[in-house]
């Protein structure tokens, strides 16, 4: 395993002979030399499981996260370095402020007008949410941003960023596209269709779709205006006492489970004042 490292400005590689086992990840064989060969090496990583994002890198020239890559998937020669387009820390270590900073830049939250609740939901129907869910499976790992080839020629938003403003902008509780597209108006143009950055993500996310959607809701904002219909209000709120509504279950054979264990003692116990008003049966 060939590891591309930078110290104090300067880059220089190391190499280490890793013992294989069956099922090993990218990351365990990292974490194997830093505990056995090199205590200095440095990298990041946090949940093991695929879901903070923090341990991506390059290896053998593609952005992967190192705890879901197994070491079998990339050969007897490894070649490891920090992920591109990223100023470098240190080693495997890469600065996300300038990443991060972007996003802030499209304001990823709701934007709403007036004063609200903020201790209430908002109404919300399955289609409306089906039309941006998988923009938000997004883990902001950084990986697409590393792979888009036109980050490593200009300094722009980026995929991610986009995508992101394309989440919230659809999202039907929000009225911020206005202010969003003040931020992205620039930078739309410079997206070249490689869809490099949905190839590498993790999460099966497609950011170039992303920005495609985008582009044409600002095509037609310049077009037709702002015709997008009054956001969704709050979901009026319960009176005092009032049980919490029975909710259908969504999933086959989940009838049953919930009766068995709405039927415990224990669950009616916890549950007191707010037991659901519905006959339930264990058949």
């Amino acid at each position: 395993m060939i590891v591309k490292r930078f110290r104090k400005g300067e880059w220089f590689h190391s190499e280490y002979e890793v013992p294989f086992k069956r099922g090993m990840t990218l990351l365990e064989a990292l974490q194997w030399i830093k505990e056995n060969l090199d205590r200095t090496l440095a990298f990041r990583a946090n949940c093991r499981m695929g879901l903070c994002g923090s341990c991506g890198l390059t290896a053998n020239g593609e952005p992967v996260l190192a705890c879901e890559t197994q070491v079998s998937s990339l050969g007897e020669e490894i070649e490891l370095e920090p992920l591109r387009n990223f100023p470098p820390i240190r080693d495997l270590v890469v600065d996300f402020t300038p990443f991060l900073e972007k996003q802030r830049e499209v304001k990823p939250h709701l934007i709403r007008e007036g004063k609200e609740d903020w201790s209430r939901e908002y109404f919300q129907s399955k289609e409306e949410l089906d039309s941006y869910i998988q923009f938000t499976y997004c883990i902001s790992c950084g990986l697409c941003y590393s792979a888009c080839p036109t980050s490593s020629l200009r300094d722009w938003l980026g995929p991610q960023a986009l995508m992101t403003a394309y989440r919230f902008s659809a999202d039907s509780r929000d009225s911020g596209f206005k202010e969003r597209l003040e931020a992205v108006k620039d930078h739309l143009g410079f997206c070249h269709l490689a869809n490099s950055c949905s190839e590498v993500c993790p999460k099966g996310v497609d950011p170039s779709l992303g920005i495609q959607l985008l582009r044409r809701k600002a095509n037609r904002f310049s077009l037709l205006g702002d015709r997008k219909r009054k956001p969704r209000g709050l979901v009026p709120p319960r009176e005092k006492g009032e049980p919490i509504p029975y909710l259908e279950p969504t999933v086959e054979g989940a009838e049953e489970e919930i009766s068995r264990l709405l039927n415990s003692s224990t669950i009616k116990r916890r549950l007191g004042n707010n037991w659901p008003k519905r006959e339930l049966s264990p058949d």
